[in-house]
């Protein structure tokens, strides 16, 4: 008799998850396939603009990702590359960038100064205060944008009760297994999550890929300064100014940012540090995330419920997430992604740390505050360096 409750929970929990990552895989792979570019809204007015780009080193393919911001088809727009020593290498590809684009207006700043613990916010508080223009695009430095990506992503500030415009982007792998693997994280997790939540209403997002905003709403958020002690300085930069009553818009442009790992320890190191972070921003959802996860789910709700309806709901969620994948090499790899993405997940459901750069960092952000000039970042929440 005992057995029996348990066999029918057991179906129940089954069914249920797979009715549940089945429907998400679907409706993952719709937004995605329903995703089209569009051009530059004809008759707009262009707004000239100011792009902020903190640099540091030089990153695999920085020239070509930079030059697409230089060959950018728009009248008016200013180029502020910053750095924070002398000796940084991205300086001799803004040199060179100088040398192949003589007109393009680029500004250069090199200052050591920090501001907090965040190291990209304080090169961006360096660096703005040479921005002309009163319309800023932050954007990433690994990012590569298509010739009239100024003009639609600051299109949509032209309305007052706009705050910010973030973009979403795709992964352009430059190695191995590893790399590719980093692409898929996300084109078949992230921004699949990112369009379904959209779809949904949900606006609570920015993204570094790229962020445009006015000049006065940053100063209404307190500047970058509001930024300098948070880890996750893109998602704030968003909320300080939907806090203040203005709408996030993500734009229909889709930029690309290279994925350069090619070992496994530098794959799970940057999604670990993806997905603590995400948990450190909701909780609550990061905790439910685990339906999202199509491959292992589908898997166990087939175990728990090898019912002939419920095999042929699994066999529609692979399908799915097949077609998410976009290409056979890619469905081929998508149960290691789906496995090391389960993985992932749980490890980040405990922890506090995350590795970025040269820095290991809390999850925990520093409540904003006005920094002092020369701030030593050891007081601010920075960790010792040691594995995670």
């Amino acid at each position: 008799m005992g057995a029996e409750p348990a066999t029918l929970a057991a179906t129940l929990l089954g069914s249920t998850l797979t009715c549940v990552s089945a429907g998400y895989a679907l409706a993952a792979a719709w937004r995605s396939r329903r995703h089209a570019v569009r051009p530059a809204p004809a008759g707009a007015a262009v707004r000239p603009v100011s792009v902020l780009k903190p640099l540091c080193g030089a990153e695999p393919r920085l020239y070509e990702n930079l030059a697409t911001l230089c060959r950018q088809q728009h009248p008016a727009f200013q180029l502020v590359f910053g750095v924070r020593a002398a000796d940084d290498p991205a300086l001799a590809v803004v040199a060179q960038l100088r040398r192949d684009f003589p007109d393009c207006d680029i500004a250069l700043v090199v200052d050591p100064q920090v501001h907090g613990s965040n190291l990209k916010v304080s090169n961006l508080i360096n660096l703005s205060a040479q921005a002309k223009h009163d319309d800023l695009v932050v954007a990433d430095s690994d990012i590569a944008v298509p010739p009239d990506y100024l003009a639609r992503v600051t299109a949509p500030l032209a309305d007052s009760g706009v705050g910010v415009v973030t973009c979403l982007y795709r992964g352009n792998p430059t190695g191995g297994l590893w790399s590719r693997l980093g692409a898929q994280f996300i084109d078949d997790w992230f921004a699949p999550s990112v369009r379904i939540a959209h779809a949904g209403g949900s606006r609570r997002f920015a993204f570094g890929a790229t962020i445009a905003l006015r000049r006065e709403t940053l100063a209404a958020i307190g500047g970058f300064e509001a930024l300098s002690d948070r880890l996750a300085d893109d998602f704030w930069l968003g909320e300080l100014t939907r806090q203040r009553g203005l709408q996030t818009v993500l734009s229909d442009v889709v930029v690309t940012t290279d994925v350069t790992e090619n070992r496994f320890a530098d794959l799970w190191s940057h999604e670990l540090r993806w997905l603590r972070t995400i948990r450190s921003l909701n909780p609550a959802g990061f905790a439910f995330t685990f339906i999202t996860f199509t491959w292992p789910m589908l898997a166990l709700g087939a175990w728990l419920a090898p019912l002939p309806a419920m095999l042929a709901v699994a066999l529609a969620g692979v399908l799915a997430r097949c077609v998410l994948a976009g290409s056979a090499g890619a469905a081929l790899r998508a149960p290691l992604r789906d496995v090391l993405l389960l993985a992932g997940w749980a490890a980040a459901l405990a922890g506090r740390r995350v590795r970025w750069r040269e820095q290991v960092l809390s999850v925990r952000d520093m409540p904003a505050r006005r920094p002092h000039a020369n701030h030593n970042p050891s007081t601010t929440g920075i960790l010792p360096q040691r594995p995670l």
